[in-house]
């Protein structure tokens, strides 16, 4: 009996510029962590800027049970890519990524900038990007999947990312 066909489509360029979209078009997405005491696995939405060279930066208190996961095991998960206003929200394309966390050091965010990029793009975190438990953190993409809608599935790599 032979294998059915592979759901995976071949990558394109036009594969790799719709997950780059999604990316640079990413103001939030769902994190998928693993609990740091239990191992199972817990879901957090958080906010997303494009960092400088591809993948996502994140401010985090570190408070949040999400941080003290990725301060254990500095890998996560990352979901992006909204339902338009019409029709299947499973039709509309998204993308899962798998992410390696670093805490960027205070004088490294201060250097680059990144608290006054932050608040271009999220200016509502004004009343809390100061507070001293809140610190960014860069998500650098390992691999992806992208589902572009129905029958197109793809598995990208972190180089097929970058922009």
């Amino acid at each position: 009996m032979s294998e059915p066909p592979s759901p995976i489509r071949p990558t394109t360029e036009a594969a790799c510029a719709l997950a780059r979209s999604l990316i640079a078009g990413a103001q939030f997405g769902a994190l998928g962590v693993l609990h740091p005491v239990t191992g199972i696995p817990h879901v957090a939405r958080i906010a997303l800027a494009p960092a400088i060279g591809g993948g996502f930066l994140a401010l985090l208190s570190g408070l949040a049970l999400h941080s003290q996961a990725m301060a254990k095991a500095p890998v996560a998960g990352i979901l992006i890519g909204e339902p338009g206003p019409k029709g299947d929200p499973l039709s509309h394309p998204r993308l899962s990524l798998s992410v390696t966390a670093r805490f960027v050091p205070a004088q490294v965010a201060t250097e680059q900038g990144l608290r006054a990029r932050w608040l271009a793009q999220h200016p509502k975190a004004r009343v809390y990007v100061d507070l001293p438990d809140f610190r960014f953190m860069q998500l650098a993409p390992t691999a992806a999947f992208l589902n572009g809608g129905f029958g197109k599935a793809f598995a990208l790599t972190a180089e097929d990312l970058m922009p």
